[in-house]
Formats: C-alpha cells, sequence, structure tokens
C-alpha cells in the first residue's frame, strides 16, 4: 500500500456513513478518520451525531473532540491533523479509512489547500455594510450573478463564505470556483479509493425525520440549553449548525418547538442536498446505491469488495501489504 493510498466513504447526511464505517473499520483491523465540520467540537454530541463509546464498537474514532467550540477551527487545521493520523496508521501497516460528509475536508486531503489572495479589509467592510441595508439574500444574488457555481454550493445565509467568494473574484477578476479547479489541476496527485453512499430520496428524507426525533429523545433540547447556559452565545459558527440554530431559536422564544422542528427536518433536507451536490463533482468517486432495506452489514460487504479491488493490484515489483490478506479474509468472510 503506497503512502497516499486511503479509503473515503463519504455521502449526505443520514445516510448511513456512520455504521457501515464502523463495520469496514473492524473488518480492515483500522481506525476510523472522522471528516466533519461540526464533530470536531467538545461537548457537541447530539446535534452533531457523534457516535458514542459504545455505538464506535471497540473502532477509535479520531479528529473528534479536538476544540472548544468558541475556538477557531478550519480546514487547515483539519488537514494537518488528519494527514499525521493517516501517516501514523500507515506506519503501523493499516488502511487510513476516512468517513464524513463534510466534502471540503475530504477534497483538501485529495487535492491540498488553495490559499488564495489576502484580504481585502475595505472590500469586506462594503460588503457587510450593502449586506445590512438590502434585503437577505442580497449577496447571494450578487454571487450568483458573478459566480453561479460557487453561488450554488453556498447557503445563501452563509455571509462569511459567499464574501469571500465575492473578495475573490473581486482581486482575481476570476470566480473562486475556477480558481479552485486550476489549483487542483496543478496539485500534487494522490491515489484515494472515494465511496459514496446514497438513497433514493424520500428514503434519505424519511431517513432525516427518524435522526431528528432521535436527537430530540436524546436530549438535544437540553444539550442547546446547557451549551448556551456555559455561555457559547448563537453567535458562534459552532452554535449556527444544524440542531443547535433552530433549537437555541426555541429557546430564545423567536417560535416554539413544532417550529423548531420543522425548521430543522427542512433544513436538514436542504443541508443533504447540498452535500450531494458538491460531492456529485469528484469524479472519481465510486457510488454505491443502498436499497430500502439493505443492512448496514450488507452495505459494508460491498465497500469491503471495492477496497480489495483497490488494494488488491500492488504495483508491479511489489507484495501484497499485510493489511491486504487481513482485508481477503474479512471479504471472504461475508464482511
Amino acid at each position: 500500500m503506497r503512502s497516499e493510498q486511503f479509503v473515503a466513504i463519504v455521502g449526505p447526511t443520514a445516510v448511513g456513513k456512520s455504521q457501515v464505517g464502523i463495520l469496514v473499520a473492524k473488518a480492515l483491523g483500522t481506525e476510523v478518520l472522522t471528516a466533519d465540520s461540526r464533530q470536531v467540537y467538545r461537548g457537541m454530541d447530539i446535534g452533531t451525531d457523534k457516535p458514542g463509546l459504545e455505538e464506535q464498537r471497540g473502532v477509535p474514532h479520531r479528529l473528534i473532540d479536538l476544540v472548544e467550540p468558541d475556538q477557531p477551527f478550519n480546514v487547515g487545521l483539519y488537514r494537518k491533523q488528519a494527514l499525521a493520523e493517516i501517516v501514523r496508521l500507515h506506519r503501523a501497516g493499516q488502511i487510513p479509512l476516512v468517513v464524513g460528509g463534510t466534502g471540503l475536508y475530504v477534497r483538501a486531503l485529495i487535492r491540498g489547500l488553495w490559499a488564495g489572495p489576502s484580504a481585502d479589509w475595505d472590500f469586506r467592510e462594503r460588503l457587510e455594510e450593502e449586506a445590512r441595508e438590502q434585503d437577505a439574500g442580497y449577496l447571494h444574488q450578487a454571487l450568483a450573478r458573478v459566480d453561479p457555481e460557487s453561488a450554488g454550493r453556498l447557503h445563501p445565509h452563509d455571509q462569511v463564505k459567499i464574501i469571500r467568494a465575492l473578495e475573490v473574484h473581486h482581486l482575481l477578476g476570476r470566480p473562486l470556483s475556477e480558481a479552485h479547479r486550476r489549483h487542483a489541476s496543478n496539485a500534487s496527485a494522490c491515489s484515494p479509493l472515494l465511496i459514496g453512499l446514497i438513497r433514493e430520496r424520500e428514503a434519505l428524507y424519511r431517513r432525516i425525520e427518524a435522526r431528528v426525533a432521535a436527537q430530540l429523545a436524546k436530549g438535544l433540547v437540553q444539550e442547546t440549553q446547557r451549551l448556551l447556559e456555559t455561555g457559547y452565545g448563537r453567535h458562534l459558527g459552532a452554535m449556527k449548525g444544524l440542531g443547535y440554530r433552530q433549537i437555541a431559536g426555541y429557546l430564545a422564544g423567536d417560535y416554539d418547538l413544532v417550529e423548531a422542528v420543522r425548521r430543522l427536518k427542512r433544513d436538514t433536507r436542504h443541508f443533504a442536498k447540498r452535500q450531494l451536490t458538491w460531492f456529485r463533482k469528484e469524479p472519481e468517486i465510486i457510488w454505491l446505491s443502498l436499497g430500502e432495506h439493505e443492512s448496514p452489514e450488507q452495505t459494508a460487504a460491498r465497500v469491503l469488495e471495492q477496497v480489495y479491488r483497490f488494494l488488491s493490484y500492488p504495483a508491479k515489483g511489489s507484495s501484497p501489504e499485510p493489511a491486504v490478506a487481513k482485508l481477503a479474509g474479512a471479504s471472504s468472510a461475508g464482511g
């Protein structure tokens, strides 16, 4: 197994990545490297669907609980820590297994990072002032006119990223999406296996409904209340994530719990659609369409088959890695 190789299981929220990833990791004798921009925050467990120790089933999960909710974290920090974990696993003769739905994190591992031009603070301040004076969605509409691709993948209320995209266009004279593509074509190549899990839309939406119900039953309202009482205000980026944003609005008296739940389900469906839009632009992904009654074990067996194919063709003159032999045994035993 070459040092640049790793396996990634990706897909939209609620599709079933976590369970499948744990089963695959157990079969491979490896660990899960989480690619989730919200699970990095400590104390934010229910709203981020962070697997507990029992749910992890003895499989170590790395790259979760890295910072407090009010501490800065970004894709650059993620990439640095993830690459260190990948190197560690390679040295131990294990297959790095990345599991998650944050497409930017996965892309950073594959293609590296594009730093882009330095900030133009005067330009940013002007845009922020325009946003305050105009209707909601004004900046998103402005971005759609100059960079429809970036506008299509950004939420209309994600003002920080929208302003950055407009700033890049202002400074470079070309869209951020185009700049990213140029960077990707010049970036050093690596050879990951990307496996995407997907379900029929209505089946995925039913799973989202079930997930929200489970989050509420586990204590999402109480977790959000605790975070707010600890001093993590609604203005923090971490508190604007799915679940916390909607429940914080309810706790502030903006609307009742029924409306909070309706918003959470709606926003989660929209988020899943944006994730799919992002991942579908990655041509290397091998998509596995999951049946309505397909079990996690059945899906894990399908993933293992792809992993075995990926690892069983070593470069000419090299010998198979021990991890491949391990995988062959797991595959023949049914995953």
